[in-house]
């Protein structure tokens, strides 16, 4: 009985120091020390949180944007097509398979995908300026009158390529892919063989303003004001060559009067005596 409760007293004691250490051992709540932060912490918390967003945001956005939308309507302005529609008439329409006949298309849905089918349209178009009256859609006997340029190509962008809704090459090809087909059109005034089939020079600035001018503007006034609030963006002079620089000055010469000179003097003198040269015998 004697070495049975022996054993239990053993066991209890190693329960409790085991319990003791896992109480070490456990994290200690960190309600008892924290700290309240004050209004003007949590507004410069979060002002700091949404301004990173922002930048984070519009930042990211300019990578996928630029190239699809900005970079296309810049290239349209420098092209310089006519603002007036013109009338253009389908000549011929190729259907062309295989990536060495397909350098280009007329309309292509993705603009990064392999290009293994393709179409091309030949057009002709009326060089002078016409008034289209409106209302028409039968311009059959109103270009028979004008003279035709010489051939060039039908584009659905200056890309020549988009995607839906945006772009449908399966309609576009029905439509304007007919030989003799005679539609409005712009040329540009720098390439006459190019040419497309909408143009608004207002939509391309808006593109430009919308998708590059005012994201552009949101990243760059959030990044100054995380530098404001953040760092010290103040722009200091370099003193530092000031500080290594060597003395040139003259060390200062002490207040000599009279009397000083005459104790230096005096003090000198025996000094003098001592080490006068001996006369020659």
């Amino acid at each position: 009985m004697r070495s049975g409760s022996s054993e239990l007293l053993l066991e209890q004691q190693q329960q409790e120091l085991r319990l003791r250490k896992l109480r070490e051992l456990a994290p200690k709540k960190k309600n008892g020390n924290r700290r309240f932060r004050s209004w003007r912490e949590r507004a410069r918390f979060y002002a700091t949180s949404t301004l990173a967003f922002f930048s984070v945001t519009a930042g990211a956005s300019l990578l996928f944007l630029v190239p699809l939308y900005v970079d296309p309507a810049i290239s349209t302005l420098s092209h310089d097509f006519i603002e007036n529609p013109t009338l253009c008439t389908t000549s011929r329409r190729e259907d062309l398979v295989g990536i060495f006949n397909c350098s280009w298309s007329s309309c292509r849905e993705g603009c990064t995908s392999d290009l293994y089918k393709c179409v091309h349209i030949y057009v002709t178009f009326i060089e002078d300026n016409i008034t289209i009256p409106e209302n028409m859609t039968d311009y059959t006997n109103y270009t028979a009158d004008w003279t035709q340029s010489d051939e060039a190509t039908l584009l659905v962008n200056i890309k020549g390529c988009g995607y839906p809704p945006t772009v449908t090459c399966k309609t576009f090809n029905a439509f304007y892919g007919v030989e003799g087909a005679i539609y409005p059109c712009y040329y540009s005034r720098k390439n006459k063989t190019v040419v497309l089939t909408s143009y608004s020079h207002d939509d391309q600035v808006h593109v430009i303003v919308h998708f590059f001018a005012v994201p552009f503007v949101i990243t760059l006034i959030s990044s100054i004001a995380l530098c404001i609030m953040h760092c010290d963006c103040r722009c200091k002079k370099d003193r530092s060559h000031r500080r290594n620089r060597p003395q040139c000055r003259r060390p200062r010469i002490d207040n000599l009067s009279d009397t000083s000179i005459s104790t230096r003097v005096d003090m000198l003198t025996p000094a003098i005596e001592v080490y006068k040269p001996t006369a020659l015998t």
